[in-house]
C-alpha cells in the first residue's frame, strides 16, 4: 500500500514525514527535492516567513547509496524559526504560554481556529492554528518530489502555472499551452504565470491588497503529460481517479473548488460542444482526439491525453486589517488575531498542487502495476503498454 503521514507544527522544531510503498531501486535526487521545496517558497505576495526559512530535506531512513530500499522512508525538514518559538511551543511547557504574549484567543474568520477549539476543547487557538497552518505542506511537497521522481522514470512529467489572481485571468492562448511550454516557462516570472500582460496586472492587484491590509486568492492549474490510459477505475466510487484528485487538491489549505478539464464551462454547454470525439490513425495504429475538454480523464480513468486540473483558492484568512471576531474567554466582540502571513499564495499553492497530484498518480500507478522493486514495476508497466499497443493495432 502506498501512503504517507506528516507531523509537525508551523513554528515547531521540524516537519516530519513517513512515506511507505515506493518500490526498491528508485534513484533519489536530493537536489531535485530541495528545488521543489524552494519553488514552494517562491512567488510575489509571500510573507516574511519565507525570508527566514531555507527548506532542505534530510533523509533519515529508507534510502541507501542514493536508492530506495522498499522500506518506509523518513524525511525531516527543520524550521529555522523554531529558535524564536522554543518557549511558546516547548513540549514540557504548560499549555498556557503565559508571559510570552503569543497565546491566541480571537479566532480568525475563515480559518480552522474556532471549529478547532470547539472540537478539541482548547483554550488557546494556537493549539489549532499551528497544525492547521499551510506550513504543513512543505512536508507534502517533499513527498510529492519523491513521487515525481518515480513518475519521471516512466516518462510522466508534472508542471503547474497560475491561471488567475483575483479578477485577473490569463488569456485563452496562454491557458491552452502544453506541458512542454509550461515547463519552459516555470521560474521565469514572479508569479509563475505564462501571460506577461496579465501577470503585471496581478502584481499591481497584490500590491493594492497589501497596502489595504487585505489578501487575494486565485486559480492554479496542474498539467501532467505522459500518462498511460487506464489509471484509476470506473468500478467503485472510491476508485475513480477524478474523485481522488479532487480530494487531494481540496485538502490543500485555502482550496475551495476543483475543476477537471473544461468542467465549469461544460456545465453551461451542449454535449456536442463538450465531448472529445475519437478518431483512428491507421498508419500509426492508434486512437486520438483533436480536443481535450475532458482534461485527460473519462469515467474516472486516464485516457492517455494530458491531465489538466485546476484548483480555486480563497483569499487566505489572516488579514493585516482584521475582520470582526469574539474573544473566546471574555466572549466580547473584538478584532480577529493576526499572525505573520502572506498576501497571495497562489504560485506556491501550484507547487503544492503538483505534489498532491503526483502523490495520487503514484498511488494509482502502483495499484495498477505494483511491484516491490522498480524492476518488477517496469516489467508490469511495459507489458501493459505492449498490450494497449497491440489492441490498438488489431
Amino acid at each position: 500500500m502506498f501512503r504517507f503521514l506528516t507531523s509537525g507544527e508551523s513554528h515547531g522544531q521540524a516537519l516530519l514525514t513517513i512515506l511507505e510503498g515506493l518500490p526498491a531501486g528508485l534513484e533519489i535526487d536530493v537536489d531535485f527535492v530541495n528545488t521543489d521545496l524552494r519553488r514552494r517558497q517562491f512567488g510575489f505576495g509571500r510573507g516574511e516567513r519565507m525570508k527566514i526559512e531555507q527548506d532542505q530535506v534530510e533523509i533519515l531512513a529508507g534510502v541507501r547509496h542514493g536508492k530506495t530500499l522498499g522500506s518506509p522512508i523518513s524525511l525531516l525538514i527543520r524550521n529555522k524559526d523554531w529558535e524564536n518559538w522554543k518557549e511558546v511551543l516547548a513540549v514540557a511547557a504548560p499549555v498556557e504560554a503565559a508571559g510570552t504574549g503569543k497565546s491566541v484567543t480571537r479566532p480568525r474568520p475563515g480559518h480552522a481556529d474556532l471549529a478547532g477549539i470547539l472540537k478539541y476543547g482548547h483554550q488557546d487557538v494556537r493549539n489549532v492554528l499551528e497544525r492547521a497552518s499551510a506550513r504543513e505542506t512543505v512536508a507534502r511537497v517533499a513527498v510529492g518530489a519523491f513521487c515525481k521522481l518515480f513518475l519521471r522514470h516512466f516518462g510522466v512529467g508534472i508542471a503547474s502555472h497560475v491561471a488567475s489572481i483575483g479578477t485577473i485571468s490569463i488569456s485563452e492562448q496562454a491557458a491552452e499551452k502544453s506541458y512542454d511550454e509550461l515547463l519552459r516557462g516555470d521560474g521565469n516570472s514572479q508569479l509563475r504565470c505564462l501571460d506577461p500582460v496579465a501577470e503585471q496586472k496581478m502584481i499591481e492587484l497584490i500590491i493594492r491588497a497589501k497596502e489595504t491590509g487585505d489578501s487575494l486568492g486565485g486559480v492554479f492549474e496542474v498539467v501532467v503529460a505522459g500518462l498511460p490510459p487506464g489509471l484509476g477505475s470506473f468500478i467503485q466510487w472510491d476508485k475513480k481517479l477524478d474523485g481522488l484528485l479532487a480530494q487531494a487538491l481540496l485538502s490543500i489549505q485555502a482550496v475551495k473548488a476543483v475543476e477537471i478539464g473544461d468542467g465549469v464551462k461544460a456545465a453551461a454547454s451542449f454535449g456536442s460542444q463538450v465531448h472529445d470525439e475519437v478518431f483512428y490513425d491507421s498508419q500509426e495504429g492508434e486512437f486520438f482526439r483533436r480536443t481535450n475538454r475532458a482534461g485527460g480523464l473519462e469515467g474516472g480513468m486516464t485516457n492517455g491525453q494530458e491531465l489538466r486540473v485546476r484548483a480555486y483558492l480563497k483569499p487566505i484568512s489572516t488579514l493585516r486589517r482584521p475582520l470582526k471576531s469574539v474573544d473566546i474567554g471574555s466572549k466580547e466582540s473584538s478584532e480577529a488575531a493576526y499572525e505573520r502571513s502572506d498576501v497571495c499564495v497562489v504560485p506556491a499553492a501550484g507547487v503544492i498542487g503538483e505534489a498532491m497530484v503526483a502523490i495520487v498518480l503514484t498511488g494509482a500507478f502502483l495499484e495498477k502495476f505494483g511491484g516491490d522493486s522498480l524492476r518488477e514495476t517496469e516489467r508490469n508497466f511495459n507489458g501493459y503498454m505492449a498490450q494497449v499497443k497491440e489492441f490498438s493495432r488489431k
